[in-house]
């Protein structure tokens, strides 16, 4: 959905709360419209620390208008590059909270399916700030004993069941938190090929090694805990409770070596910038867009469809 959406900074000029709007036009929504309902309908459901929230939605004769919360902290990579000092444990710090986030949509039958970095947002600029998950476009609501086959999300990212066309369920997120545990950890994907079918074959056959000398200073522990989420058999794959409970999340196994240079500058060779938007200053933001939600009502004379 957020290919053909626009967001936006707003002010509730009565609060002077600040949100983002996400913005998109009903035209581009002809023929996506399940897309959309999709989106909405599961973010009506959730209510979690980690997880962006919808909290109003409004319409226009032109726009449909979703008011979100605003998350300010910019992009994983762009904080881990930035950042003097980074270690094992700050990734394990990450990855908790990820698994923490997708066990609760688990638990509700939602299947987020397009896992991974760009969809990882910081709440806000503070050093210790919190992680977020982001855009449920693509996301499923599992029926009871339904099984999903359609082929989606982030070639890099999706599990080998996918690729395979064969029916999958929630495993298929643990996987992904795997990918991105491999790219927390020295900076580059655990698949890639310039060819999309042997970037497939790769991950069909779930082919990747922890490779020296960027692999030499990180723990077995850690590896261990990547090979259980990146494992072939979804029946054998780690759900995100079991991973919760691995000592690299749960125990004190994630080491605190400093592996900031060599996790950034391979951040910075294999993740083109142009693949990752650049975090604004949220005080520039507010000057170049400060729409207020009065404003909305009147410009596209929208009505409230639904307030969460």
């Amino acid at each position: 959905m957020g290919a053909f959406s626009e967001v936006v900074l707003a002010e509730e000029k009565k609060t002077q709360r600040l949100v983002a709007i996400k913005c998109i036009p009903k035209k581009a929504l002809e023929g996506k419209e399940n897309s959309i309902e999709n989106e909405i309908a599961v973010l009506h459901k959730i209510k979690h620390p980690n997880i962006v929230s919808l909290e109003e939605i409004f319409e226009s004769k032109s726009h449909l208008y979703l008011v979100m919360q605003l998350v300010s902290g910019g992009e994983l990579f762009d904080r881990i590059i930035e950042k003097g000092f980074y270690t094992e444990k700050d990734a394990s710090k990450l990855i908790q909270q990820i698994l923490d986030a997708v066990k609760y949509l688990h638990d509700m039958g939602i299947v987020h399916r397009d896992l991974k970095p760009e969809n990882l947002l910081y709440y806000s600029m503070d050093e210790d700030s919190k992680i977020m998950i982001s855009d449920f476009g693509l996301s499923k609501i599992e029926g009871s004993g339904s099984v999903m086959s359609t082929a989606c999300g982030t070639p890099g990212y999706v599990a080998p069941e996918v690729l395979a066309q064969k029916p999958y369920s929630k495993a298929v997120d643990c996987w992904s938190i795997g990918v991105i545990a491999y790219i927390l950890l020295c900076g580059y994907p655990p698949f890639y090929d310039e060819n999309d079918a042997k970037l497939f074959e790769q991950i069909l056959r779930a082919e990747y090694e922890f490779d020296s000398p960027y692999w030499d200073d990180i723990s077995d522990s850690a590896k261990d805990f990547i090979v259980h989420l990146m494992e072939k058999d979804s029946n054998e794959r780690f759900t995100c409770e079991q991973a919760l409970q691995h000592p690299w999340i749960a125990g004190d196994t994630a080491l605190d070596k400093n592996i900031h240079e060599s996790v950034s500058a391979q951040i910075k060779k294999n993740f083109a910038k142009s693949k990752w938007k650049v975090s604004q200053n949220l005080t520039e933001l507010c000057k170049s867009i400060r729409y207020s939600l009065e404003q909305i009502f009147e410009m596209g004379k929208v009505r409230i469809l639904r307030r969460v």
